[in-house]
């Protein structure tokens, strides 16, 4: 329940492209992605903040990362985006490939946010009646974060901030949680990245 309320508070913040939550954004580049680990030892899960400049406009950045059935073009791990329900929100059923051949799925509300400099992209999970804990992840939540960078007018920040917690894992199977955050983070915003090009 932490991340959760480390999430609301978050996104009750005033939206600004300055350093936050440990990343300095007048350090980041558009050939790398930045990284912090911000898991707490005492919750299940992991929890990440990444961010990368991109060059691209804001906008177009938006555009893209609400396009959710495009999610597995540039999402590792992601084979399938059902859209369920659209409305001021939108409701996806996701679908996971994992390594070796493990299926998961979960159910996620997405809601955007928009003003005329920026937008931000936040979800959380919802029940997905049918699915047994095998079947599923046990929690996440996170947003977006899409600013014009303050150092440099042609590029744009890119912020992902996430908690994951794909629930039991049996043991010599931790690669599991590492592949859902740590790992795939990096490679997913690079991917954005070249996507925009």
């Amino acid at each position: 329940m932490q991340h959760k309320l480390l999430l609301n508070v978050l996104l009750a913040l005033p939206i600004t492209a300055g350093a936050a939550q440990g990343i300095d954004v007048n350090a980041l580049t558009d050939q790398r992605v930045t990284m912090v680990d911000q898991s707490k030892a005492d919750q299940t899960g992991k929890t990440f903040l990444a961010a990368t400049l991109i060059n691209a406009p804001v906008q177009k950045i938006c555009t893209v990362i609400q396009n959710y059935a495009d999610y597995p073009s540039f999402m590792p791990n992601v084979a399938k985006v059902k859209v369920a329900a659209e409305s001021d929100y939108s409701v996806l059923d996701m679908t996971l490939h994992l390594p070796p051949g493990k299926v998961k799925k979960y159910r996620l509300k997405m809601t955007p946010k928009q003003g005329a400099q920026q937008c931000q992209l936040s979800w959380k999970m919802l029940p997905w009646e049918g699915l047994s804990a095998d079947e599923t992840i046990a929690d996440t939540s996170g947003y977006w974060l899409i600013t014009p960078s303050t150092a440099n007018p042609a590029k744009t920040v890119v912020k992902y901030f996430v908690f994951t917690d794909p629930g039991p894992v049996p043991m010599g199977l931790g690669w599991i949680v590492d592949s859902l955050s740590k790992d795939s983070i990096p490679k997913m915003l690079d991917a954005l990245r070249n996507k925009l090009k």
